[in-house]
């Protein structure tokens, strides 16, 4: 039974995040592009290059050539830290502010499109049951 567990739950996420990340990048963003942008405004505008991979639960490589079409994209700085000259600091630029603030109300609404086939109290249990397996693993 784990395994048909495992297959929904991949299929589910496959499909959400496949139909979300089109339509960020009809506005000119890849999907992980955006969410690293969310977390960068989240965290005040700045965050270490390693807090930010470890945010995104993804590899150097791939942040590293997200991040640099971002930054050829002017839609964030990367400088060496100030307090520790082996740490990269990510900082959101105005563009990136401005591509958030146009972008993010277009992509909530989507969000709360893909999950409307749920409850209010199926997506709560869903949240708990995929935190339950974060910790786990």
């Amino acid at each position: 039974m784990a395994h048909f567990a495992l297959d929904a739950l991949r299929r589910a996420d496959a499909a959400v995040t496949r139909r979300l990340a089109a339509e960020l990048e009809r506005e000119g963003i890849s999907g992980t592009g955006f969410e690293m942008l969310v977390i960068l405004r989240s965290a005040g505008g700045r965050i270490e290059l390693r807090e930010l991979r470890r945010e995104l639960r993804t590899s150097k490589a791939n942040a590293t050539e997200v991040l640099d079409t971002l930054e050829r994209r002017g839609l964030i700085e990367r400088r060496r830290s100030e307090d520790d000259r082996r740490a990269i600091t990510i900082s959101l630029s105005q563009s990136g502010r401005l591509l958030l603030a146009e972008a993010f109300p277009g992509h909530a609404v989507r969000v709360r499109r893909a999950f409307g086939v749920l409850a209010e109290d199926e997506k709560r249990q869903l949240a708990d049951l995929c935190r339950k397996l974060a910790q786990a693993a």
